[in-house]
Formats: structure tokens, C-alpha cells, sequence
């Protein structure tokens, strides 16, 4: 028998489980079994009334086609269009919220859109067509991209054509109200192969996330006036549960996309926070940079793409391998499987925005 090196035994090692973490994910495989139905519904437990939002359903979407789970995947589509978007994603944006409104009587809890989760739709159904070659999967999307600018894309004064974060009650008294976290720049540069509007919706968006975070936190919600950004509000802007997804979009965009470093330098000081304190802080204020408690594990699974330290990435690794999200934690699981995926090479996005997910042809084969 051939004798080899320990470098060669371990190269092979290394190779073995490279191929058997990418033909499989776990912590898919157990959030699905924690938090969807079998009829492919996302299920929030911290809520009394068991509340699926269609930010939930974007998300698995997302996760079921860096899986290579098809199966998942319609069973998720199918479920959104029948509940959330009244049979068809062509026709209707989705609700945003559904869940048990009386005793036996499941329905739409509020029919207001929610656009971040609208996007994440539109991109993976757009994705699952040319990934998997299903043309009824880039239809769908196609029509839903066209409507999200048709319903949630408004000129506003100042900052040019902008992606509200609802399809109402987001314009009200020349005061735009915005969230940073909703576009994520690799989906805002993906959408730009499809013409107007979403070149100067990529510009608008680059934009609020670099001029509203002056010390270098991203807040949660801004409000622009149609000159200026309302940097101090009555009640003081936070970096918090919906600007962690900022960090983690910029973190995951491609090193090759040319926004990349201006915003890796822009959040630089919510980079130093965290190596100092050792663990991501749960706020900060945007206008004075002060910590306020610390995140979440999922905070720390989130600034796996971001943080540039390689040993401030290991302690936060580390509190990852530690502290997984049990089965009461759907946010943090979420921000988990996408901070964490991406650290396991389970999936990337090339500098267009599109999905480069972690199998290949031995996945494909496999059983």
C-alpha cells in the first residue's frame, strides 16, 4: 500500500469534509424541523399568536436554495403565494404578517408589504430559475420585481428614486421614513440588469447607508426630510436588531463589487466595538457611538463576513459553536445560518450578486 505523508492524510481529511459539509447543511436541516411546518410555513414561537412573517419565508427561501433544496423550496413558494399574496406573487405583493387572530381562525394579521422581505423573494426566486433552470421560478420573479417598483419605489425629494420599506404609511409630511438594513447592496446591484429603476435605486441606497451612520453604526430607522437626514430625532437613533443585517450584507458582498471597501471603512468602528468588548454590542447610539449590552449570538454569527480580524472572527466563531440558537430563538437562527453558512463556505455572492452556493457536481449525485 502506498504510504502517506501526514500533511497528504490530512489534505484528505480536509477534502473529505469539505465535500460532505457541502452536500449537506445541518443547521438547515434542524431549522427546518424547529421552526417549518410541513406545509412550509416559517413559525416565530415568541409569539402567542405563532406569527409567520414574510420575512421568514424570504429568508428559507434563500437558505432552501444554498441547500440545493428544491423540495423546501416549493414547499415554501407555495405556501407564501396561497397565504401571504392571495394565490400569486405575479398579482400581489405579500403580507407581511400572518398568524392566529381568534381561536381556530388563522388568517393575514396586517396586509401592509414588508420590502426587505419582498426583495429577498424576488432575488431568490430570480436565482432559483437560472441555479435549478426552472423558468416557472424566474416568471414569478420577474413579475414581483416589477411590481415591488411599481408599489414600494417612490422618487423622493433630494435622494432620487428610493426603496420604501412599505407599500404605505413609510411618506407622510415630506418626512421619507427608512431602513438601512432592507436593500442589501448585492441584491440592489443584481437588480440593475433589469433596467429602470434600479440603477438610481442602488445610488439612493448607497446613499443611507454611508451618510447615515456618522460614527460608523448603522441605525435601525432614519427619517429623511427631503434635504437632510433627521440625525436627532426626539428619541435617539440606535444600531440594533435591524441594523446587525447591515454589517452582515457588506460583510457578504464580494470583494470584487466596488462598494465593498467604502462601506467595510465606513462601519469600521462597529468592527472596534466588538474587538474590544469581545462580543457584538446589542445597540449603540448612531450619533454618539456608545455600547449599550451585548447582542445576541446571532449578532456574532452576523459579523463572521464582517469583521476583518482574523482572531476577533475566531472569538466570535467560537461564541457561535457554543451558544447555537436553540428552538426559541428564530431571529438569532436566522442570523445564524447566514452568518454562519457563509463562514462554512456554504454559500458566496459573485460581484454581480449572484448566488455562488457550496455544491457542486458530487452534491448533485448525491443521495
Amino acid at each position: 500500500m502506498t504510504r502517506l505523508s501526514k500533511g497528504a492524510i490530512a489534505g484528505l481529511l480536509l477534502a473529505a469534509t469539505a465535500t460532505h459539509a457541502a452536500c449537506g447543511w445541518p443547521a438547515w436541516e434542524q431549522f427546518k424541523k424547529e421552526y417549518v411546518s410541513e406545509g412550509g410555513r416559517v413559525i416565530d414561537p415568541s409569539s402567542e399568536r405563532n406569527i409567520t412573517t414574510s420575512e421568514g419565508q424570504s429568508y428559507a427561501l434563500f437558505f432552501a436554495l444554498a441547500a440545493n433544496d428544491q423540495k423546501a423550496f416549493d414547499r415554501l413558494l407555495a405556501w407564501t403565494e396561497n397565504n401571504l399574496a392571495g394565490g400569486s406573487l405575479k398579482t400581489s405583493l405579500p403580507a407581511w404578517l400572518w398568524g392566529k387572530k381568534a381561536e381556530n381562525d388563522w388568517t393575514v394579521l396586517d396586509t401592509n408589504s414588508a420590502s426587505d422581505a419582498d426583495v429577498w423573494i424576488a432575488w431568490a426566486l430570480l436565482e432559483a430559475g437560472r441555479v435549478w433552470q426552472t423558468p416557472r421560478y424566474s416568471e414569478t420573479g420577474k413579475a414581483l420585481l416589477a411590481r415591488i417598483a411599481k408599489e414600494e419605489v417612490v422618487k423622493v425629494p433630494g435622494l432620487g428614486l428610493t426603496l420604501l420599506p412599505g407599500k404605505v404609511g413609510f411618506a407622510e409630511h415630506n418626512v421619507w421614513r427608512l431602513n438601512p438594513s432592507y436593500l442589501p447592496p448585492q441584491l440592489a446591484r443584481y437588480f440593475t440588469r433589469y433596467g429602470a429603476p434600479w440603477t438610481a435605486v442602488q445610488e439612493s441606497n448607497l446613499r443611507l447607508l454611508t451618510e447615515t451612520a456618522p460614527k460608523g453604526c448603522s441605525p435601525d430607522w432614519v427619517n429623511w426630510t427631503g434635504a437632510s437626514w433627521q440625525m436627532k430625532p426626539e428619541k435617539p437613533l440606535v444600531s440594533g436588531y435591524d441594523a446587525i443585517r447591515v454589517y452582515l450584507w457588506v460583510g457578504m458582498l464580494h470583494d470584487g463589487d466596488r462598494q465593498k471597501a467604502a462601506l467595510l471603512q465606513r462601519f469600521k468602528p462597529m468592527a472596534a466595538l466588538t474587538q474590544k468588548q469581545g462580543v457584538p454590542p446589542e445597540k449603540v447610539g448612531v450619533t454618539d457611538g456608545k455600547p449599550q449590552g451585548q447582542g445576541p449570538v446571532g449578532f456574532s454569527a452576523s459579523l463572521l463576513p464582517f469583521l476583518q480580524n482574523r482572531d476577533a472572527q475566531a472569538i466570535q466563531r467560537q461564541r457561535v459553536a457554543d451558544n447555537f440558537p436553540k428552538n426559541d430563538a428564530y431571529y438569532s437562527y436566522v442570523l445564524t445560518l447566514f452568518g454562519q453558512g457563509w463562514d462554512e463556505h456554504r454559500f458566496r455572492f459573485s460581484a454581480q450578486g449572484e448566488v455562488a452556493p457550496g455544491w457542486g457536481e458530487e452534491c448533485r449525485r448525491s443521495p
